[in-house]
């Protein structure tokens, strides 16, 4: 497998960067980032007639955590929650404060288990095929239910994996910890990437959510009485958060997650990741561009792609130097910045961040902090140490998988709680009139009795 062949080569490279990294950061400002303020607050702010005013929520948990949002109800609700679960400061585990050492384990170090799954091919309206890996063992217990088809009432978990479409550790870690608690995950697999075949002349773009809106409608006609949350691992949550503006009000998800997201994704590929990260991530795009080479060629200039020196220079050829439509870089960001429509978000969103995050930059210019402590939707959850999608405390397993499906069961009864006392529809709760609704949110999708058999053609197999 390819993976592990780059992984046997790139591991000895990986320790040397990062010893270089721990001599020149013993001491760095990192470790002392946390305690700090963005922004001095002066006071809790000035009421309002409407009371609809910001209150900042700087609640520290042990061992460094801390919960930004705006105040509200939920918002109550979650840190009560998120006390209970974070105690980092127990830990004991030497190398969870050396950030590099978090986050190329979990591209290094296999699962604990492996899962086992039963694939659907997903035809899309324009020719295009992603792929949904419905996550049904290792257990025999569940393999015993028959598969994909039996789950019909338990909530359906959609994981979404980074851009590069790597089922990394961290990946198959949450989905075995979700099926154990009585989740049904299912892993969203991109065009062309993890094994799934690449029919049409196009990539997914960044930020463009439109697979990823037909694999949730989708997902929720095969399930239509289960409740349906999503999570996205690093770059992924471009998609995630694209779907969740887009659909506003009209989004199936009944909340959702983000590890470690990418906001500032521009100038992530402009400023470039760290060497080690930038020359491996790249590498590995261009093997998994190899295999359609000859098919790719009538649409972008393969020869460029594969002369790319940076993650930038690799974007910026297969989706704006195109041989028919070619864009400017400014003007495909504008169309796949992952916040374009994040006034539109209409469910809760928690983002688990670290301070130390390698791959994302200094928290202070690369966390849109503004957006937590004023939207009721977005919740942050930012920890000390952590590194990319790491959250390694007592060993190397993460302890961001079991707060976030702590999370959304919270959200779950929270919500049903505010249904029955104030007699309101689901997603019209008390929590979620901090906003008024406009009229564009109020979309409508094709209902479960439409009929799909002529939108979707699938084909299921079982695999790995």
């Amino acid at each position: 497998m390819c993976f592990w062949v780059l992984s046997a080569w790139v591991l000895p490279l990986a320790l040397l960067g990062l010893l270089a990294k721990l001599l020149l950061w013993g001491n760095s400002y990192i470790t002392k980032l946390l305690p700090q303020r963005w922004q001095e607050e002066g006071g809790r702010g000035e009421e309002e007639d409407d009371k609809d005013v910001f209150i900042p929520v700087w609640k520290d948990f042990h061992g460094g955590c801390q919960l930004i949002c705006k105040s509200s109800a939920l918002a109550n609700c979650l840190l009560r929650v998120f006390q209970r679960f974070l105690d980092l400061e127990k830990g004991s585990w030497f190398w969870r404060r050396w950030p590099h050492v978090q986050t190329l384990l979990q591209y290094m170090l296999p699962a604990n288990g492996e899962l086992e799954f039963a694939r659907d091919h997903l035809q899309l309206l324009d020719g295009g095929i992603v792929a949904l890996d419905w996550v049904v063992g290792p257990w025999k217990t569940v393999k015993s239910k028959g598969g994909a088809g039996t789950f019909n009432s338990v909530p359906v978990l959609l994981v979404i994996p980074n851009l590069l479409g790597w089922l990394s550790r961290n990946v198959q870690q949450l989905c075995l910890l979700a099926l154990e608690q009585g989740f049904y995950p299912v892993i969203f697999s991109r065009r062309g990437q993890n094994g799934c075949p690449l029919t049409t002349l196009k990539l997914q773009q960044f930020g463009d959510p439109a697979d990823l809106k037909e694999a949730v409608t989708y997902i929720k006609f095969r399930h239509p009485s289960s409740l349906l949350f999503a999570v996205s691992e690093g770059t992924g949550s471009g998609s995630l958060l694209s779907y969740l503006g887009e659909c506003g009000s009209s989004s199936y998800l009944t909340a959702a997650g983000c590890l470690s997201p990418v906001f500032r994704c521009q100038e992530c590929f402009e400023v470039g990741l760290p060497w080690l990260y930038e020359w491996s991530f790249l590498l590995y795009q261009k093997m998994s561009l190899s295999r359609y080479t000859t098919a790719l060629e009538d649409a972008v200039e393969m020869k460029k792609v594969f002369e790319s020196r940076s993650l930038r220079e690799l974007v910026e050829t297969l989706f704006c130097l195109t041989r028919k439509n070619s864009t400017s870089w400014n003007v495909y960001w504008e169309k796949n910045d992952p916040l374009r429509d994040v006034d539109e978000v209409a469910i809760p969103v928690l983002c688990i961040c670290s301070a130390d995050d390698p791959l994302r930059g200094p928290p202070q210019t690369t966390l849109p902090t503004e957006l937590f402590k004023t939207n009721p939707y977005f919740f942050l959850l930012l920890t000390q140490h952590g590194g990319h999608c790491g959250f390694l405390n007592n060993g190397p397993i993460s302890w961001s998988h079991e707060v976030t499906l702590e999370y959304f069961r919270a959200v779950t009864e929270f919500l049903r709680t505010e249904e029955k006392i104030n007699r309101f529809p689901q997603r019209r709760s008390s929590v979620m009139l901090h906003r008024r609704r406009r009229g564009t949110l109020q979309k409508h999708e094709p209902s479960p009795s439409y009929d799909m058999q002529e939108m979707f053609s699938w084909k299921r197999s079982y695999t790995r």
